[in-house]
């Protein structure tokens, strides 16, 4: 995977971020292995997680935003019509919220 494919809530997320889904991952999404390793309560790791969660769900939003904005763009210069903009982004939303 080459770098410009790397989404960019991932590129977003500081070196420490991604360790904490690095070993996330290995441990099989085990809060309580996580703490055993970082050596903290489960609280601790479950309150680490969700600020990681929303960290990514707002670099997702970034990402929605610049899409529905490019999509503005062309109809701003006529490159697109207005009904048909509005289909494109109808879909893209609806199929970013099926994942």
């Amino acid at each position: 995977m080459n770098r410009d494919e790397v989404p960019a809530w991932i590129l977003s997320l500081d070196k420490e971020s991604v360790e904490f889904i690095r070993k996330f991952i290995i441990n099989s999404g085990s809060l309580k292995n996580i703490s055993k390793i970082y050596g903290v309560s489960y609280p601790t790791v479950r309150t680490k997680l969700d600020t990681l969660i929303k960290k990514i769900e707002l670099n997702s939003n970034t990402e929605d935003l610049e899409f529905v904005n490019m999509i503005k763009n062309l109809v701003i210069d006529e490159r697109l019509s207005l009904e048909t903009a509005k289909m494109i982004i109808d879909k893209y939303k609806s199929e970013r919220n099926d994942e």
